[in-house]
């Protein structure tokens, strides 16, 4: 409240209390099966197919998971995780490359991003880095290195890397830029012992410098910092001093008597970087080690403040080299006739490589125990946008079982907020054989649907000119997903509306009789019609309850118990009393009524189509004292026109 001190008008905000509640997604599926590659019992989200294969590989013999999420986004589908799943003794390629010191060592290694028989096919070449001044054509000198990564069927690169340092704290340290790639993760060897003193190299020898005033540069020794100092200073008569600098020998001796005097600057500076740092003559060229040998190990020099007196140019680093401690840690460039060494599929050991490991798929999975393991071991626990659930082409009952059993498990999904579309076998195509699998499954809940027969597609590889077999739980999740959108999830996905897409036949066409015995039991069946092509032609859960017997029932109570669960956060620990009370049922009666608006409901009025109930009948005195407020929040659903009957009889009594 305004602090009203002076007479005249004060304006302050006041809330509305009303909270708008947001509908809860409904169509982000889940899809647990068998990849080329990519993270193993790991949930990661992808937005389109592109974005899938590049992280999971293309289509697999043997695994319908590529095909169903191609159908998923084909049919409607926007967004989904997927769940890699593997048998036992996966293996990722990798390659570890030697290093460029005299007495070699583990330099990288590098891996297949993920497990699997494809990281063979990765190939990486390496050569000199391209910005670095110290570069030349052979192996021992300069700082920084390339990585470029091929395909073995192509060997065009695939990635490039450039210019990358073995410098954990630099900004193009290995590790940190190739961190981004889709092929490949690189590792550098800690342990790495060839580290060297950094050096600062000249590329001719040094001018004279007696009798002139250019006696001052800048320089940095370990990244300590820039420190000026002036070669003056070593002409004397005490221990280390020279006695002139007309000389290559005095300017080297100089130049190590005034740094070694230097004190550092930082506190986690070795000292003894400037106390044992050394200034040599090699061939007549000036080279100016660190004390104190380091990944990060540097001598730089440069200009002093003052130009008249700068005499950095006995360097001459235009043309000089500055070598970093790491920069023997580099791997090795591919010899000459080697284009590049292969991941997991390299001969090793040689001068370059020091050893391999070949990927591997592991062993074949022939049970259901990986599938019903995503359920028990929470993968998708902490996803709580996923809504639908599948595995496709694992027509097991067991699978389909564990899915809906974990949809409506309130320890692994509290708000029961999933819905399991099941597949049935790819041979389970007749009446009895459906029927067998629908008795099998345990337990029979309203959180999820089967759904038969599977679907013949043209194959996307365009290994085979016949259409064929393929799971129809991915086009369901997509038609599901895309009558969410136009519809609303009140609409049952079934009907002349639901005409998949990318089917070009079936593995049987079910006829009405047939049907006629499926639907009674709760068999989803996908039918061909001339008129309306492939479409889905049932809408019911697995469950025996006739209070849930529709599927769009169903998600329909799951997007208002997930929808009202979030909208009302703002309502824990708010006083409770008639003010919270009226303001629960203001913000949920609005949800309400939107949707009641969008037709989501049965009834002509509000009142006929749902209600809201929070008040002294429904929190009680003792209620109040325990902290509890309730709420109590009916609808009236609406359940699809199954069966549509129309009588017609003869016009009697008239006249010719």
């Amino acid at each position: 409240m305004a602090n009203v001190t002076y007479p005249g008008v004060y304006v302050e905000e006041v809330e509305s209390g009303v909270r708008p509640i947001a509908a809860a997604s409904t169509s982000i599926a889940a899809f647990i099966g068998v990849a080329e590659k990519g993270p193993i019992y790991e949930a990661v989200r992808v937005f389109n197919f592109t974005e899938y294969q590049n992280l999971y590989g293309g289509f697999l013999d043997g695994s319908y998971l590529s095909y169903a999420v191609f159908q998923f986004f084909n049919n409607g589908g926007a967004q989904c995780y997927i769940v890699r799943v593997s048998g036992q003794n996966t293996k990722t390629a990798s390659i570890v490359l030697k290093d460029r010191g005299s007495t070699a060592q583990p330099s990288l290694t590098i891996s297949a991003r993920s497990a699997g028989v494809w990281g063979n096919k990765l190939a990486v070449l390496i050569t000199n880095g391209t910005n670095d001044r110290g570069n030349k054509s052979d192996n021992a000198v300069g700082n920084e290195f390339n990585l470029y990564v091929a395909a073995l069927d192509g060997l065009e690169p695939l990635e490039r890397f450039e210019n990358l340092s073995m410098v954990p704290s630099a900004l193009n340290f290995v590790e940190i830029v190739t961190a981004s790639s889709n092929y490949i993760r690189v590792s550098v060897n800690q342990a790495n012992t060839n580290v060297q003193a950094g050096k600062c190299r000249g590329a001719d020898a040094p001018l004279s410098l007696d009798g002139t005033s250019r006696t001052k540069f800048q320089i940095n020794i370990n990244g300590d910092g820039y420190q000026e100092i002036d070669l003056q200073d070593a002409v004397g008569t005490g221990v280390g001093t020279v006695t002139n600098l007309s000389t290559a020998t005095n300017i080297a001796g100089a130049i190590q008597y005034v740094v070694s005097k230097l004190t550092k600057l930082r506190g986690t500076t070795e000292q003894d970087a400037f106390a044992k740092f050394t200034c040599a003559l090699d061939a007549g060229v000036l080279v100016l080690t660190s004390g104190v040998a380091g990944l990060s190990s540097s001598v730089h020099v440069s200009p002093a403040s003052d130009k008249g007196q700068d005499a950095s140019g006995l360097l001459k680093l235009q043309g000089g080299t500055e070598i970093l401690g790491a920069s023997v840690t580099r791997p090795r460039n591919n010899p000459a006739g080697v284009d590049y060494f292969l991941v997991g599929d390299n001969v090793a050991p040689t001068s370059e490589v020091s050893s391999v490991q070949l990927g591997s798929d592991g062993d074949p999975v022939t049970n259901d125990q990986p599938y019903t393991y995503v359920f028990d071991s929470g993968i998708l626990d902490d996803k709580e946008d996923v809504s639908l659930i599948a595995v496709p082409g694992i027509g097991s009952e067991a699978v389909v079982g564990a899915g809906m059993s974990y949809c409506a498990n309130p320890n692994k999904r509290p708000l029961n907020d999933c819905f399991f579309i099941g597949d049935m076998k790819r041979t389970d195509d007749t009446v009895d054989e459906a029927k067998a699998f629908r008795d099998f499954i345990t337990p029979k809940n309203s959180y999820g649907a089967i759904y038969l027969p599977w679907l013949q597609m043209q194959d996307p590889t365009g290994k085979s000119a016949e259409p064929m077999l393929v799971p129809p739980s991915g086009y369901v999740a997509g038609m599901y997903a895309r009558t969410d959108a136009q519809r609303g999830v009140w609409k049952a996905p079934a009907g002349t509306e639901s005409a998949v897409g990318g089917a070009v036949g079936l593995a049987v066409n079910f006829t009405d009789v047939q049907q006629g015995i499926l639907n009674p039991l709760n068999i989803n069946v996908i039918r061909q019609f001339a008129s309306s092509g492939i479409v889905l032609w049932g809408s019911r859960t697995v469950s025996s309850d006739p209070e849930w017997t529709y599927i769009p029932v169903r998600r329909t109570a799951i997007m208002l118990r997930v929808s009202i669960f979030r909208g009302i956060q703002w309502a824990v620990f708010e006083p409770n009393d008639e003010g919270l009370w009226s303001q629960l049922r203001l913000n949920i009666g609005s949800f309400m009524m939107t949707l009641f608006r969008q037709g989501a409901f049965q009834g002509k009025m509000p009142s006929e189509a749902f209600f809201v109930k929070c008040d002294k009948e429904t929190t009680t005195p003792d209620d109040i004292n325990l902290g509890i407020v309730n709420v109590l929040v009916g609808f009236a659903p609406l359940k699809p026109a199954e069966f549509v009957v129309v009588k017609i009889s003869q016009k009697a009594g008239q006249t010719s």
